[in-house]
């Protein structure tokens, strides 16, 4: 089972920045696409930012040119940069990270999410 762990949500003013960790532990083989989500009170979860092993990224529309996803690959941990916050940025924030585990089953895990509050 691979376990992932957030880190770095909080209250910030709008304009200010915050970096988001997750570190992922179990018995890994590979670690494929890892990304973070993120859910606001009476909405669907939607995609922020995802990664690649290869590095390839991928963001939301409405986080580009702000938000920044990062992965080292060494410590299996991903993290979001995120700058310019806005107070629609407010929401729980996930971590995502899938790939085998090293008796070579597929993996799709989450972490237990990190609030993440901008206030304008």
């Amino acid at each position: 089972q691979v376990q992932l762990v957030e880190s770095g949500g909080g209250l910030v003013q709008a304009g200010g920045s915050l970096r988001l960790s997750c570190a992922a532990s179990g018995s890994i083989f590979r670690m494929n696409a890892m990304g973070w989500y993120r859910q606001a009170p009476g909405k669907q979860r939607e995609l922020v930012a995802a990664i690649t092993s290869g590095g390839i990224t991928n963001y939301a529309d409405s986080v580009k040119g702000r938000f920044t996803i990062s992965r080292d690959n060494a410590k299996n941990t991903v993290y979001l940069q995120m700058n310019s916050l806005k107070p629609e940025d407010t929401a729980v924030y996930y971590c995502n990270a899938e790939g085998y585990t090293s008796s070579l089953r597929e993996f799709r895990s989450w972490g237990q999410g990190t609030q993440v509050t901008v206030s304008s």
